[in-house]
């Protein structure tokens, strides 16, 4: 199936005992077992079924098969929040005393996570100066245990090039993480081009209309654990927390993602609640319908600014000369994403005066509804960064990201016509 058809029918037939032909919303704590065997075949993952909605629900079941089938992964875990999703991804790879690279340009919450909680963890982040894989390279050490990336920074918009990057990683033995928030599968899908984990924040685009958190880690199946066991043991010696389990023996491709369920799930409880999941899943039956609005209003917004002389600048990989234009080309299929940032001319007291004149615009700090939505990072999502540290992240004083909604183009150019009046 085609993508388009995956969002609406992926991962669930219909259910046997109702003939339910919508997902139904299994709102339960805990599940019966047939008897104390059953209970302990479970518990021993020798026989497939529930336990405990903190470990696994059939609604949450449902959103990870199709999201792992719309990224072309081997399987899923969904989870809180996006941020829970990244946090599960890391820890599951890392220890103290080792490091990831990571591409500077970053969320400003992962990249508080990065730079001051996993340190505490004992686990250190190496940022590189850019986002060429060679300047990733540089960084890479016998302690490494991944490089990350997102496969379209949000706020900077840089287009990550992921096939170099999964050479340069594969190269020295370790994996690739992804954040494919911003492009979805849609427009991206990185286990082609040599990821090995793909994350999303599912309560952005995917999910699409701003009422739902969530998160998802997906699997490819690809990485061989095995092959590198001396820098990930986690996967192949048995787990002395879960019944001497082996993952790779047990779980063959899966390794990855069943290791991120029973160590991480089950014991520190970022749960999706199954109403979450319902939700979600009505808003990807429609993420590729509205990707398609999203583009076009994107194109349309981003030529407005541009031609307009109130701004300084606009950066949109869709523009010939935008340094990523061609990665855009080679990634998404020419097909630039709708979340772009601008310049207001005047300096961060314009772009103040700008932000607080929207009208149809929400000011907020979500991405990807199907509203248009603007913030201002400098005073918001990367407030906490130093100056520099904001800089490295491409987030300057006077920039606004936007995020294009579905809504009739014309309605929003005329918003920001009139926000960009307020700010002369």
């Amino acid at each position: 199936m085609r993508n388009e058809t995956i969002a609406i029918h992926g991962g669930y037939e219909v259910d046997p005992t109702t003939k339910s032909v919508a997902v139904p919303i299994y709102q339960t704590v805990s599940y019966a077992f047939d008897s104390a065997e059953h209970g302990a075949a479970l518990f021993n993952l020798e026989v497939e079924g529930n336990r405990y909605s903190r470990i696994s629900n059939p609604t949450c079941d449902v959103l990870e098969r199709r999201v792992a089938a719309l990224e072309g992964g081997v399987g899923a875990l969904s989870v809180a929040s996006g941020q829970a999703a990244l946090h599960f991804a890391v820890l599951n790879l890392t220890s103290g005393g080792t490091n990831i690279v990571s591409v500077p340009q970053l969320y400003g919450t992962t990249h508080t996570l990065f730079a001051h909680v996993m340190p505490q963890l004992g686990v250190s982040v190496r940022f590189a100066e850019s986002d060429h894989p060679a300047a990733m390279e540089k960084l890479i050490d016998r302690d490494t245990r991944a490089l990350f990336c997102e496969s379209v920074g949000n706020p900077a918009g840089n287009i990550c090039d992921l096939e170099a990057m999964a050479t340069v990683a594969h190269k020295h033995g370790v994996p690739l993480l992804v954040d494919n928030t911003v492009a979805t599968p849609i427009l991206l899908r990185p286990f082609e081009y040599g990821a090995d984990i793909v994350i999303h924040s599912l309560t952005k685009f995917m999910g699409g209309h701003g009422t739902t958190m969530g998160g998802i880690i997906v699997d490819s199946g690809n990485f061989p654990w095995r092959k590198h066991a001396a820098r990930f043991p986690m996967f192949t010696v048995p787990d002395a927390s879960y019944h001497e389990l082996v993952y790779t023996d047990h779980f063959g491709q899966s390794a990855y993602i069943a290791r991120c369920r029973t160590t991480f799930q089950r014991t520190m409880g970022s749960v999706l609640s199954p109403l979450s999941a319902f939700l979600l899943l009505q808003g990807i039956e429609t993420v590729a319908l509205r990707i398609d609005r999203h583009v076009e209003n994107g194109r349309r917004v981003a030529e407005f600014l541009r031609k307009d002389k109130r701004v300084e600048w606009v950066n949109y990989v869709g523009f010939d000369d935008n340094p990523y234009h061609e990665l855009a080309g080679k990634y998404l299929g020419g097909r630039a994403c709708s979340l772009m940032t601008f310049g207001v001319r005047g300096g961060y007291r314009a772009a103040a005066k700008f932000y607080d004149a929207l009208r149809l615009v929400k000011r907020l700090v979500n991405l990807g509804d199907a509203k248009s939505l603007a913030c201002h990072p400098a005073s918001t999502t990367h407030r906490q960064m130093s100056a520099e540290e904001r800089r490295n992240a491409g987030v300057t004083p006077e920039m606004i990201r936007l995020s294009v909604g579905i809504e009739h183009v014309d309605d929003i150019t005329a918003d920001l016509d009139q926000a960009l009046n307020s700010a002369k």
